[in-house]
């Protein structure tokens, strides 16, 4: 790999970065701190210590680390993530070749510039909206650039789709390559000591992980010109970061950049070079330049540490040519014999950055399932003659549906081209916001079936709430099974399924070409690995009103009760039977699905103190105070003056900016209703609040 080495790094600055500067100057050590902000929010960027000399582009703003406190954080409300890190499980795996407990796959994701990167999405659909977050085991917000700031905190909405899917993200510290305008003073400043020979900064850097709700910190030290005595500092500011961030449930990945002597010298591999940063670290990601002997060597001195070797994330840079790029796959994750490290993916949003600008959210994630699930779109049948190893091959999925009831989903998969709520469109904006996304299932698309494999996907084109909904197309010329979610949910005496969905016959919309619907329910799992689950065939509706259905905005809902079933829910699909089976092709929406109680309907409190807390024409920022209990995420809704209700936006967070408003034709002021959203999507009575133009 050292051939592409130069090509890669300038790719990698400039593509995390939206500025980027050639050799600046010595750094000015008069701190230059944003002042309070008042419009859009943004994720937070910083320097170490000293900034830089000069003047920020526009757009930018130069902040030090080390003088950071929650307290003058303007924009904390806004970027920190609420959702707490989900506990996960592992069902039986899809495949005999997918493995837990061996190798782990960690991303290396840029989601946006450094700069101007809004913190609680945007108006456009078109956005890396990661889906396949059970194949993953650590996400690293990637990014930084010299001209901007270079070390980075996630924005809110990843977090909090990550952490529901039991994924940590980490930050990023990221000293950049002198060529690229990296400054040694920057790793000076990161490494300082004070008088009690501690590091200010790893103090620091886990304050921020903690008020901001991620999980610790990626570390990439790639500015050359170090010593001996700089390489001591950092191995010792790294042990103490680590420790630090051990107890608030943090962790640090080290990468494979600069060695024990201070130089920057990429390894490829666990050597005596870089052995005690991933000591002094939690894991350590290997730099790209790997062989299969040197990741040999590897595992084996990562096992002689004492350490997994599963700790050890190899390099795989997919950013030019994703899922056509030619890897050494039995060097890693070999299919007949335990596997050697994990995989470290640098840029997997190539499944949406190299299709053309005219890119719908449907394209991203046909690239997307693509490069997760491999060629066969089918992980319970992977194609044996595909060169992609996707994760989904050898690596077992993971799963957050457990515990307490009660479960729910929509399908939301953070981003769409309009908004919906029961079926109607409120908002024709497309949108993105990652908070708002569903726990969506773990493999994608698992079908049993005798007959023609009918195509799954997630479609924007109609939804029963959020943007999208799950779409079944194609000839059912036998019944065919979904494999929707694996679970660890309890069965009670009044636990109920609802399910939420629509034919729509030929697929032009008008509801025709009859599907009978069976809900599936598993209540052990499958006998071996890529075995069908147990299930049992519960009747939903068919052609004959088998059962009575509720119809809302051409929407069917019903209530499935399990009766005579007991235990634990191990699996949930939907059986489809055409009513004909002469070769017409079907279009099927799951729109929604719940597992609750019998009686657990009720919806959350209102929120209190709903207020405008800063407002420039039409650019608000709203805040409100939490309410108690389980919220899934809070509404924002303008009160039109004829009577309608127009969505602006979703949050996880207490605090919302929506920007552009004007006032309707004859409106002197504008009328605003939040509302909490529980688990099942019922809502909270509304508050209002008031702005005049």
């Amino acid at each position: 790999m050292n051939a592409g080495r130069p090509t890669r790094r300038s790719v990698l600055i400039a593509g995390a970065a939206a500025t980027l500067l050639p050799q600046l100057p010595a750094p000015a050590f008069a701190a230059r701190q944003a002042a309070t902000n008042t419009g859009q929010p943004y994720a937070s960027y910083w320097y170490p210590d000293s900034l830089p000399s000069g003047t920020p582009g526009t757009g930018i703003t130069w902040n030090s680390l080390k003088t950071w406190t929650a307290d003058a954080d303007s924009d904390l409300a806004f970027n920190a993530a609420v959702v707490p890190l989900a506990a996960r499980f592992t069902p039986t795996p899809a495949n005999s070749t997918a493995r837990s407990g061996q190798a782990r796959v960690q991303s290396l994701v840029s989601f946006g510039p450094t700069s101007s990167n809004p913190s609680q999405g945007a108006a456009t659909a078109d956005y890396y909206a990661l889906t396949h977050w059970s194949y993953l085991d650590e996400l690293v917000f990637w990014g930084g650039s010299s001209g901007e700031g270079i070390i980075l905190a996630p924005n809110a909405p990843i977090v909090d789709a990550a952490h529901r899917h039991g994924v940590p993200v980490l930050g990023n510290v990221f000293l950049p390559p002198v060529a690229y305008g990296g400054q040694l003073q920057w790793t000076r400043d990161l490494v300082q000591k004070d008088s009690a020979g501690h590091y200010p900064l790893a103090a620091q850097l886990v304050a921020v992980a903690a008020a901001y709700g991620f999980d610790g910190w990626f570390v990439n030290a790639e500015t050359s010109g170090g010593n001996t005595a700089l390489g001591t500092d950092m191995q010792g500011f790294v042990g103490e970061l680590t420790s630090l961030a051990a107890a608030q449930g943090q962790r640090v990945t080290w990468y494979d950049a600069m060695t024990v002597n201070g130089t920057v010298s990429w390894q490829g591999a666990l050597n005596t070079s870089n052995q005690a940063f991933f000591q002094a670290a939690n894991d350590m990601f290997i730099d790209f330049r790997w062989s299969a002997s040197t990741l040999a060597a590897s595992g084996t001195k990562a096992d002689g540490l004492g350490r997994s070797r599963y700790e050890l994330w190899a390099g795989v840079d997919v950013e030019s040519n994703g899922s056509s790029t030619s890897v050494s796959w039995d060097a890693m994750v070999p299919t007949t014999k335990a596997h050697i490290t994990s995989i470290g993916f640098y840029r997997p949003e190539w499944t949406r950055n190299h299709l053309p600008a005219s890119r719908t959210p449907g394209d991203f994630h046909a690239a997307d399932d693509r490069f997760w699930t491999g060629r066969s779109l089918d992980p319970s049948k992977p194609d044996g003659t595909d060169p992609w190893r996707a994760p989904a091959v050898s690596v077992a999925d993971r799963s957050t549906v457990g515990g307490a009831l009660p479960f729910a989903s929509v399908f939301n998969t953070g981003h769409g081209l309009r908004w919906y709520e029961d079926g109607v469109v409120t908002s024709d904006a497309p949108w993105n916001h990652l908070g708002l996304q569903d726990r969506l299932p773990s493999r994608r698309w698992v079908v049993w079936t005798a007959g023609t494999r009918p195509t799954v996907t997630f479609d924007f084109a109609d939804a029963w709430r959020g943007g999208s909904s799950v779409l079944v197309s194609g000839v059912l010329d036998q019944p065919a099974t979904v494999d929707v979610y694996g679970s660890q949910l309890p069965i009670g005496d009044d636990t109920v399924v609802d399910l939420t969905f629509r034919t729509d016959g030929d697929g032009d919309g008008d509801g025709g070409g009859g599907v009978n619907v069976e809900l599936a329910v598993a209540t052990a799992e499958p006998s071996a690995a890529g075995s069908t689950p147990p299930y049992t065939y519960l009747p939903v509706n068919s052609v004959n009103g088998v059962r009575a259905v509720t119809d809302v905005n051409g929407w069917q809902t019903v209530t499935v009760p399990l009766t005579g079933l007991s235990g634990t829910l191990h699996a949930i699909g939907v059986r489809l039977t055409a009513a004909d089976t002469s070769g017409s092709t079907v279009y099927w929406r799951l729109g929604g699905i719940a597992v609750r109680d019998v009686n657990d309907t009720q919806p959350p409190d209102a929120p209190t103190n709903l207020r405008i807390t800063d407002a420039t024409g039409g650019d608000l920022r709203f805040a409100w105070e939490a309410v108690p209990g389980a919220v899934r995420q809070y509404t924002l809704h303008r009160l039109l003056p004829d009577g309608t209700r127009r969505f602006l936006g979703g949050t996880c967070q207490c605090a919302f900016f929506v920007g552009g408003l004007q006032a309707e034709q004859g409106e002197s002021e504008a009328r605003f209703e939040l509302r909490a959203t529980g688990e099942l999507y019922t809502a909270s009575a509304p508050v209002t609040v008031t702005y005049t133009w």
